[in-house]
Order: C-alpha cells, then structure tokens, then sequence
C-alpha cells in the first residue's frame, strides 16, 4: 500500500510539474526583430519590451531573424498563431520589399494585423566633409555641374536607403551612381572615407555617425525639424520643395488577431511609450513616439504601402 501511495504521490507531483512548465511557456511571448542585433528595431524592441511585458503579466524575449532584407522575419510572424504571442517589431522596410518584388513571402497588409504604433522615425542627409556642398541646394547644384561622378552608397539594393535616394535624385534631377553595401554601417563606413560621397540614412541606429567630422550633416529628410537635430534644416528648407521621406516603426501580428487581443496590447504599448524614460529613451534615437489606435495604425500602414508603391514607379527603382 505504500508503494502503492508513493507511486501516486510520484506520478501527481509530474502532473504538477508539467502543468508549471506549460504555464510558464505560455507565459513567454516573442517579438520577432527582422535584422540583425544592434539596429534600429532590435534597439526599440529591446526598450519596450520589459515594459510591455509588466504590463500585460507576460515575458516577451527578443528574437532577431534577419534576412532577405527583413522578409525572413516578417515570414514568421505572418505563419504564426494570431494569439498575440508573437509580434514583429516592423519599419517602413515591411512595406519596400513587398513594393519592389511581386515574389515577395508575404501581402505586408493582407497577412498581418496592425498592433500598435511606437513612433515616427527621420532620415539625415549625409555627405563626405570633402564634398564642396554644404546644403542641398548647393548639392544639386554640384551634382548638375559633376553629372555621374558623385556616388552614394545605401545598406543594398531595394532598402530603404537606396529608396530613399533614388527617389531624390529622381526628384532633384541629377545623376549620381548608386553603390550597394551590405548594412547601414557599411554604407556609413564607405561615406566616412570617401569612397562614396552621399547617403540618406534613418537617426534611428545612426546617432554615433553624426558627430564624426569625416561627415557632413545636409539636412534631415522629415516634414519639419526634428528635436533630437533642431538646428538641421529639412531637405525642403534647404534645397528640394515638398521632399519628405520618413519611417514609421511598430508591432504587427498575423492576420486574423482578435480584436479584444489586439486592443490590449495596444493600450498596454501606449502606455509604454508615455512613460517618461521610454519616450526619453526612444528620442534620443531620433524616433518621436506616437500612440496610434489600431484603425489608424492600419491606414497608416495601408498608405505608407501606397506611397512606397508610388516612390519605385516614380524613380524606378528595383531590388536588383
């Protein structure tokens, strides 16, 4: 008989033991960052995340699967369970690559579910300190008079950087060679020492390259002056009317989210975001945080995507 009750007492205490470990599995979320550790929504993923996750009485850990420019990451979003137990800390990136490649895994609105909103992110307008330039409208004027023997470089072909630029050039009418790096820090790298001469990078994940004199600030490419550069004139003060080119960073879930889930962890992240820390912390990386509802987040998402669409027809751009 007591065998028989230590066998028992055995087999219940793994019962229990079990039924810990999946409550303590289910308690751990994931926000998947589409690139590699260290960038700009590995950087903003990392701050909300221990926040977010108070909040809503869940672990979220962080997990990069970078590749195919962001597609790798957004895939597996897109395949997961619409639980909320998974989330994409997305760019404007989620939106290029479907732009510029009809072959692309995923639709960027169709297959996912718009979150929640972190904020709005500027571009800068870099040139080498060689370059006889020191706003954009003396850039193009340069460029016009050196038709081909300006380059500028980007983190590859079809990203944002390279978007950003040749939808400027297209815009300013001017012939400058695009030169494709592997990664923002490269492309950075390259304008530094000189062997190429322009580039139009996000602040976010960028703010160390500023100071550096091998460089020269142009402008910042938003609709207005930014607090983090409040003395950088826009690109349409400086040189080019009505020129604008900004991300827009969030979380994203699959398709088919229910709504009672979906609001929670918006609510739950726009609190994250007013928190005076975070919105510090977010700032400094040259992002505004901007609560959205989840509709507005949603038509955002579908206009940035129309937008994008337009800029590639506009300045012909392709991934290749």
């Amino acid at each position: 008989m007591k065998k028989w009750f230590g066998r028992m007492a055995f087999c219940l205490a793994g019962v229990l033991a079990s039924a810990h470990i999946a409550t303590a599995q289910t308690n751990v979320h994931k926000i998947i960052v589409p690139f590699a550790p260290g960038g700009g929504q590995d950087v903003l993923a990392r701050v909300i995340a221990p926040e977010l996750g108070r909040i809503l009485g869940v672990n979220y850990i962080i997990e990069n699967r970078a590749g195919a420019g962001g597609a790798v990451g957004g895939g597996v979003v897109a395949r997961s369970a619409p639980d909320g137990t998974t989330l994409l800390m997305a760019a404007s990136s989620h939106t290029i690559g479907p732009a510029l490649d009809r072959k692309a895994p995923f639709d960027p609105i169709k297959d996912f579910t718009a979150v929640a909103h972190v904020g709005t992110g500027a571009y800068v307008f870099l040139a080498n300190a060689r370059v006889p330039a020191k706003s954009v409208a003396e850039l193009i004027a340069h460029a016009k008079a050196n038709a081909g023997k300006l380059n500028y470089s980007s983190a590859g072909a079809g990203s944002a950087t390279h978007l950003a630029m040749a939808y400027f050039t297209s815009q300013a009418g001017i012939d400058v060679v695009h030169v494709p790096y592997k990664s923002t820090a490269e492309a950075l790298n390259s304008v530094a020492a000189g062997d190429t001469q322009l580039l139009i990078v996000p602040t976010l994940g960028s703010q160390g390259y500023l100071a550096n004199p091998a460089l020269r600030v142009l402008a910042v490419v938003s609709r207005s002056r930014i607090a983090s550069l409040p003395d950088i004139p826009t690109v349409d003060e400086s040189g080019l009317k009505g020129f604008e080119f900004t991300s827009w960073f969030g979380l994203l879930g699959p398709a088919n989210m229910p709504a009672e889930t979906r609001d929670r962890i918006n609510a739950a992240l726009n609190q994250v975001i007013a928190m005076p820390a975070v919105a510090a912390k977010i700032d400094q990386q040259g992002v505004e945080p901007r609560p959205l509802a989840p509709g507005e987040f949603a038509k955002l998402l579908q206009d940035n995507f129309d937008t994008i669409k337009g800029i590639v027809k506009s300045a012909g751009v392709s991934a290749e």
